[in-house]
């Protein structure tokens, strides 16, 4: 006997597949079809779920941009109350390695910055990244400029990721393991 999915558990499959297909595609590229395909439903359940392609990649967004600060999070989770910034701030970089080492997410988030041109995926671009700096913020007590330096570092990052130059699956670049040994061997975490 098989068990029926819930609307939820779907919806979660297919934006699943979004992330997935989004991040290999990106968004001009990328067709509801093939989502559909990916997810196993029809294009039109892709489009009764989110209304369009461009609300599924608003969607995308909000998922990348929330799964940062889910990692942030469960990184200060632990700590003492009153940790000093820099010791917090070591902990969210130590935790962002989870998120970059998932791929994916990464991917559609500098997909999400080129399609910024779009006002609406533009807007969902900003709110999101503008999240991630308060929870940053937030959670660790950090001054503006060592957060701007921490999410810029974390930008670089992730651009890196992009690129395969660092994470689990990194193509060796000698330049690429200069910049991650700096920043792994700092003790300033920014």
């Amino acid at each position: 006997m098989r068990t029926r999915k819930t609307a939820t558990d779907r919806r979660a499959e297919v934006l699943a597949a979004a992330v997935s297909a989004f991040a290999e595609n990106g968004y001009a590229a990328t067709k509801t079809d093939e989502i559909a395909r990916r997810a196993g439903v029809s294009q039109p359940y892709v489009i009764r779920l989110f209304g369009t392609k461009q609300q599924l990649f608003i969607a995308v967004i909000g998922q990348v941009c929330g799964r940062i600060e889910e990692i942030f999070r469960e990184a200060v989770a632990d700590l003492e109350p009153g940790t000093e910034p820099a010791e917090a701030l070591r902990a969210l970089g130590k935790a962002y390695d989870t998120f970059l080492d998932e791929r994916e997410p990464p991917l559609g988030m500098l997909h999400g910055f080129t399609a910024s041109g779009d006002p609406m995926i533009g807007d969902a671009v900003r709110a999101g990244f503008g999240r991630i700096y308060t929870v940053v913020r937030e959670l660790t007590g950090a001054s503006v400029t060592d957060a701007r330096r921490f999410v810029a570092t974390g930008m670089l990052l992730t651009i890196m990721s992009a690129m395969r130059v660092v994470g689990h699956d990194a193509i060796p670049a000698p330049w690429a393991a200069e910049i991650w040994s700096d920043i792994r061997d700092s003790p300033d975490p920014c």
